[in-house]
């Protein structure tokens, strides 16, 4: 295990297909299926069950996966997901649908789309056709998917009233394949080239291929993007996201992919990739991959809203296909991480991509107090470490039922050691949850380091202050951590409440 986190270390600062057809029922062939209630009538669900996040968004019932179709347009952020809504188990999968106009309180509006002849409908993205490339109509919001049964095909619909409603396009699919490894359409305009470029995961058989069309329905393969990952001779390639940065003048191309299993740690996690597009063709820098988006075990399947500008956005799936029909959680299961703000920026000599967490958190929180070994909190809180450098320190989180989440600080090797076992809460409904210990590099320059827990009901995320660390995790406390102790070298601390976005 520490042998495996290394590697990630020394790699981070210089729809695990399998699980699903273990755990789920086969997929019906008959596309008809009971009608799904929609979310807004009334149900007993106030959200405010044990374990229930206050600052993430959940949907209201029912199992969900993989964040769809981000986009922002007419100051609304749309957030499709991968959801059940029959179930609280994986099965059915349908897109979703929740708008926000902050990333943080959410709507969550009826289902968007549901399986029909060619499946299930898988992840996929969403895009504004600006200029009526597709023939739709001005401003028509397209989605692109993969319809999967059995082969894994790309299908597309458009909506012309704001995404209350999708007509399918009528020839799909726009991509037809033949087998269940080529999934999860990333699709963005190239100004450059001009035209549409699509992203596409090839699962088990490893790598990205990339697509183009000037009129979003004829898609022409252009080229193939694998690099071998340095002990990791065999893993699920998914959820590709492609995205340019300005780095010191020049513009970068980072190359999002998660892969599962066998992230930093163990199980599903998120990767990236630095480079070059020309159009056609992604080349990655020579470097020593794969690099980690997150060194903990809950984010993955990560993407960006399309249509915010200079602003690059990323929501990710707070979980992990080892257990994640199994984690306590009723009626519904899963969360998305807090929105972060991605950059490029240079560390080492090198780029290194951040994702701190977004600064509209700034509108659900109260002012910062002193933090002292007693922390005035309920829903969920900020607390913020400023620690010297000078020698090893012991940071620990834990409640009145003496559950503890405990972060160690190595400040020779500039590592943060992560813990989450038997101490921290409910560990035992799976295997796989208990984690000796995850080691994440701190990435930072001088001798102090300023580190950033985002604890809600069932999550911590900690990140460094610029976001050039982060490490996402579940836990499940009977009650939310709200002592602190820090030992070891000289810190400061404040924090801050968090407003319950549900109330």
């Amino acid at each position: 295990m520490i042998a495996v986190a290394m590697t990630a270390i020394i790699a981070g600062c210089s729809k695990d297909d399998e699980y699903k057809k273990d755990y789920n029922p086969l997929i019906d062939d008959d596309p008809k299926q009971e009608q799904p209630t929609d979310p807004q009538q009334p149900t007993v669900s106030q959200r405010t069950e044990q374990f229930r996040p206050q600052i993430h968004f959940t949907p209201e019932r029912n199992w969900m996966n993989d964040p769809n179709g981000m986009v922002y347009v007419d100051g609304t952020y749309h957030l499709f997901y991968q959801y059940n809504p029959q179930g609280n188990d994986w099965g059915n999968m349908s897109w979703g649908h929740a708008t926000s106009t902050d990333m943080l309180h959410w709507k969550e509006q009826a289902v968007a789309m549901t399986r029909d002849e060619l499946g299930d409908i898988f992840s996929g993205s969403a895009v504004i056709d600006k200029n009526n490339t597709s023939g739709f109509g001005a401003n028509a919001m397209v989605i692109y998917y993969t319809s999967a049964s059995g082969a894994q095909q790309q299908s597309m619909a458009y909506s012309t009233d704001g995404a209350k409603t999708f007509t399918r396009y009528s020839q799909n699919p726009v991509i037809p394949n033949n087998d269940d490894n080529l999934r999860d359409p990333k699709v963005f305009w190239h100004e450059e080239s001009k035209q549409w470029v699509m992203a596409l995961a090839k699962g088990w058989k490893m790598g990205i291929d990339f697509y183009t069309s000037t009129d979003m329905k004829n898609w022409t393969f252009k080229s193939n993007f694998f690099v071998p990952l340095s002990g990791r001779p065999s893993l699920q390639w998914e959820c590709p996201d492609l995205i340019s940065f300005d780095y010191n003048g020049q513009k970068k191309w980072v190359l999002i992919v998660s892969v599962n299993p066998g992230g930093p740690i163990v199980g599903s996690g998120t990767m990236y990739f630095v480079g070059q597009w020309d159009g056609t063709t992604f080349t990655a820098d020579e470097r020593d991959y794969p690099l980690w988006l997150d060194y903990g075990m809950d984010n993955y399947a990560g993407v960006t809203w399309s249509n915010t500008g200079d602003r690059k956005l990323l929501i990710g799936w707070m979980n992990n296909w080892q257990y994640a029909g199994a984690v306590p959680c009723s009626p519904w299961r899963s969360a998305m991480t807090l929105p972060r703000e991605l950059k490029l920026v240079e560390y080492d000599g090198k780029p290194l991509l951040t994702c701190g967490v977004v600064k509209e958190i700034d509108n659900i929180a109260n002012a910062w107090q002193p933090a002292s070994d007693n922390l005035d909190v309920s829903d969920a809180y900020q607390l913020s470490i400023t620690l010297d450098l000078d020698k090893n320190s012991t940071i620990t989180l834990s409640n009145g039922q003496d559950e503890k989440f405990v972060v160690e600080v190595n400040a020779g090797m500039r590592l943060a050691i992560v813990h989450r076992n038997a101490q921290t809460g409910q560990t035992g409904f799976a295997g796989a949850f208990s984690i000796p210990s995850m080691q994440a590099p701190l990435c930072v320059v001088g001798n102090t380091v300023t580190l950033d827990f985002f604890v809600d009901q069932s999550s911590v995320e900690l990140l460094t202050s610029d976001g050039s660390m982060s490490v996402t995790n579940l836990v499940f406390p009977r009650s939310i951590y709200n002592k602190l102790s820090v030992s070891g070298a000289n810190y400061k601390a404040q924090v801050r409440q968090l407003k319950s976005v549900w109330r």
